[in-house]
């Protein structure tokens, strides 16, 4: 089975909710309207269509009514994710969600009382009679420092302890993190108000007690596996910023699926999603505004992050 991640880019719906970013709200001089929301979903459906999953976490969705127009979307163009779920319990401008070929029993987990921190979306599938967990995030950005991060990250090892011993678990998503965060940030003032612990590091415990991120081989049962690692360094990016290219997207799995003797990621499938299309100038094509003024959204383009993707064998 094939599981994507993919944060869309702010795929906002046509009702006005009082929430929405002043770009995105209906009709007015942007031009968000049905014409542009519907090839911004066009758009959005080729990419998951080419992609072909089973079942794939988005990030900035701002509504079920969006993310049901979207899978009507994909039916339309032959991909049918017939099961859908969104963290919509807290009224925040975007949300995180999953479509997927099996039926989902669904939870959110909350992060913070604060309606600045999204709640993280968790789904049940069960496959060949096992249960599989995947959880939906998409963490606070690096506007704030990593303590806002480390929120999210204790949020979801609270819940990952409450698992079955062995369980099969996938943390996917937009972790506004690095996979070496710890190395990154570690001189940035802005950022490490920490002492030096990260959440995608030391609390999802993704590095061995020398700081090293785990491999394959290396892994141990009380740590997690960041798939970047099955990827040469240079590869290991989905974002830029100024420039710079970055890995803020992860698939993260546990030691269970690490682990070949049994269901498991399929190794060497690890890879970012990069047809041509979705490319232009060496960065990803992202949703587009125009240059000149009154500034509006001209139609074009897909999304300021690229899509990753891994498959794995359940049996």
């Amino acid at each position: 089975m094939k599981i994507a991640s993919y944060n869309v880019e702010n795929l906002f719906d046509l009702n006005y909710d009082g929430t929405e970013y002043s770009e995105y709200i209906p009709n007015t001089i942007w031009k968000w309207n049905s014409t542009t929301y519907r090839k911004k979903l066009i758009n959005l459906s080729k990419v998951i269509k080419d992609i072909d999953p089973d079942i794939i976490s988005l990030q900035e969705i701002e509504s079920d009514i969006a993310l049901k127009d979207l899978q009507s979307m994909l039916a339309r163009q032959g991909l049918h994710l017939r099961y859908r779920a969104i963290a919509d319990k807290k009224n925040t401008s975007v949300r995180v969600a999953i479509l997927s070929k099996f039926p989902l029993q669904t939870r959110e987990l909350a992060v913070s009382q604060s309606r600045a921190y999204r709640n993280i979306l968790e789904v049940k599938v069960i496959i060949e009679n096992k249960p599989l967990y995947i959880f939906s995030n998409h963490w606070k950005s690096k506007s704030g420092p990593e303590s806002k991060r480390i929120q999210y990250a204790k949020a979801l090892k609270k819940r990952l302890h409450e698992l079955p011993k062995g369980s099969y678990y996938i943390l996917a998503g937009d972790f506004n993190a690095h996979y070496q965060e710890h190395k990154h940030f570690i001189k940035k003032r802005k950022h490490n108000d920490t002492k030096g612990i990260t959440g995608i590091n030391h609390i999802l415990k993704t590095i061995d007690e020398e700081g090293e991120l785990y491999t394959q081989e290396s892994l141990s049962q009380k740590g997690n596996y960041n798939l970047w690692m099955e990827l040469p360094a240079g590869e290991r990016w989905t974002h830029t910023y100024r420039g710079k290219k970055e890995a803020l997207d992860h698939i993260i799995i546990s030691p269970a699926l690490a682990d070949s003797k049994s269901s498991h990621y399929v190794e060497g499938s690890f890879k970012t999603f990069t047809p041509e299309y979705l490319m232009h100038r060496k960065k990803p094509y992202r949703w587009q505004r125009s240059r000149t003024r009154p500034l509006h959204h001209t139609g074009k383009g897909y999304s300021d992050h690229l899509p990753i993707v891994a498959e794995f064998y359940i049996q």
